[in-house]
Order: C-alpha cells, then sequence, then structure tokens
C-alpha cells in the first residue's frame, strides 16, 4: 500500500490538550466577568451610600461676619464661621480624638509691576477635644485653654475672633492699595491616619472657607 494514501491519526492527546485550553480560557474570561461584575456592584453600592447619607453629613461651613476695623493705631480683625460638623468628625470627637482648626489671614499690598508685597500675617490654631470623665469639652488656644459644657459652646470659641490685631496702621500707606486674604479650616495635617481610629475616609474632614477682601 502507497504510504502517501495512509490516514492520518490525530495526534494523542491534542485535542484533549486544546479542549483543556478552551476550558481555561472559558474559566478566565468568567472569573474576570465575575470580577468586573463585584466591582460594578461595590461602585454602585458606594454612590447609593453616597446618595443616602443624612443632610448632616454633608457639612456646609460659611464665613458670615469678616471686617476690619482701625481702632488704637492698629488694623483689626473680626470674623465669624458658622459650621456643621459631619458625622465622622463628631464620632472622632467622641472617641478622644482632638479636632484643630486654624484661622489665618494674611494683608496684601497690591503692586501692578510685581507680585503682591505680604504686610502682614497672623495665625491662630485652636484644638478642641472632649473629655469623658467630666462629659465636658476643652478648647485650647497656645498656652490658654477653657471648658465648655457642650459641642455647641466649643465650637462658638473656635469659629470667631473680634479684635484680632493684624498689622500696625504706621506700616500702610495712604496711597497703596491693600487686600486680606482669609481662610479658616479643620487642620487635617494634625489628624492621625484614618485607619488607625478606625474612619472610613479622610474627605468629610475637609472643612474650611476663603475669601478675599479688599482694604478701605
Amino acid at each position: 500500500m502507497d504510504p502517501r494514501r495512509l490516514p492520518r491519526v490525530p495526534r494523542a492527546g491534542c485535542r484533549r490538550r486544546g479542549g483543556a485550553v478552551a476550558d481555561a480560557r472559558t474559566r478566565g474570561g468568567g472569573a474576570r466577568g465575575q470580577a468586573s461584575r463585584r466591582q460594578a456592584l461595590i461602585l454602585a453600592a458606594g454612590l447609593l451610600a453616597g446618595l443616602a447619607l443624612p443632610r448632616r453629613a454633608r457639612a456646609a461651613v460659611e464665613l458670615t461676619t469678616l471686617q476690619l476695623v482701625r481702632s488704637e493705631g492698629a488694623l483689626l480683625l473680626d470674623f465669624a464661621v458658622q459650621v456643621n460638623l459631619p458625622r465622622a468628625v463628631e464620632e472622632a470627637l467622641q472617641r478622644g480624638v482632638p479636632i484643630y482648626f486654624t484661622a489665618q489671614a494674611t494683608l496684601l499690598r497690591s503692586r501692578w509691576y510685581w507680585r503682591d508685597e505680604r504686610v502682614a500675617r497672623v495665625h491662630r490654631s485652636w484644638r478642641l477635644a472632649y473629655q469623658p470623665l467630666t462629659n465636658s469639652w476643652r478648647v485650647g488656644l497656645g498656652a490658654l485653654s477653657q471648658n465648655a459644657a457642650t459641642l455647641a459652646e466649643a465650637l462658638a470659641v473656635v469659629t470667631r475672633a473680634s479684635q484680632w490685631r493684624l498689622a500696625e496702621l504706621a506700616q500702610l500707606d495712604p496711597e497703596s492699595r491693600y487686600m486680606l486674604d482669609f481662610s479658616w479650616r479643620l487642620d487635617t495635617s494634625q489628624l492621625p491616619g484614618p485607619m488607625s481610629i478606625g474612619l472610613p475616609g479622610a474627605n468629610e474632614f475637609a472643612l474650611g472657607v476663603e475669601r478675599t477682601l479688599r482694604v478701605e
């Protein structure tokens, strides 16, 4: 018999290996599809959770007062902020985590030929902490501290200032224009890591307000 006319016999195992490869590809595609579906479900759940947050959690910071007064040979600053703390911040306070708030005011002299000149800058930092033994709140400002019976009373201390000395009037040129850059915020740089105190995230701690005011 002519050996060229012999029927070809498939090699043993070829079909099995091909099937195994196809099965592996099918299983791999299925695993990737399941992972994609899980990620989509997680993302959807996160979006729904964000929409379902109570209105209180969406904190708002409003600067209700910002004014400069010339008195006693100085430029004095008054400010007041209204803030609703989100639940994550209140829970951190209840767990004994101190929260820091800072206010900063910068007096600038306008210059058309160069960047504005900084004439003066003042800064304050308050430390707010809960005292579980006395069920009270303690506010510190530098070496000074005071107690408050409620959180609302403590926040009233850290969200306002009156007659805050910004600069001496002798520093001001009557022929120049001046601007005030003011900011008040929760100082996240002094927070412990969110994971170490069991918080869901640090985005709720991004509280603050900024304003620029022309000095008249």
